[in-house]
């Protein structure tokens, strides 16, 4: 019966929100003041405001498969997108290849292929 899942991540800055999400390709799929939706291919990402919100102390995560991660890395690497300092791009133990990114917020953003 279940069919999606979209994440709500908080966000202290709709506007820095909007334009780091924007670098990754995502579109505004709706905007509702304090409420926003973002989209790229089939995945959906919710945010909500939270001004107050210290990023060093957020533990908002996302995990989010893909078919073509070498494709996906690379191209944030052409736009300048900053990969986590210790998340590169790597098989790990799991049989996952993954690379992370952090937010403006610190919501961890993961993104993964079987290998």
């Amino acid at each position: 019966m279940l069919q999606q899942i979209h994440p709500k991540l908080p966000m202290r800055d709709k506007g820095i929100t909007q334009t780091y999400y924007r670098q990754l390709g995502f579109h505004i799929s709706a905007d509702y003041g304090d409420y926003l939706i973002i989209q790229k291919d089939a995945i959906e990402i919710h945010f909500f405001a939270f001004t107050a919100l210290d990023p060093l102390t957020n533990y908002g995560q996302v995990y989010i498969r893909t078919n073509d991660i070498d494709q996906l890395y690379q191209s944030f690497q052409e736009n300048g997108v900053a990969i986590h300092p210790n998340a590169a791009l790597a098989v790990k133990p799991w049989g996952q290849k993954e690379f992370a990114l952090l937010d403006p917020d610190h919501n961890l953003l993961t993104f993964g292929q079987a290998t």
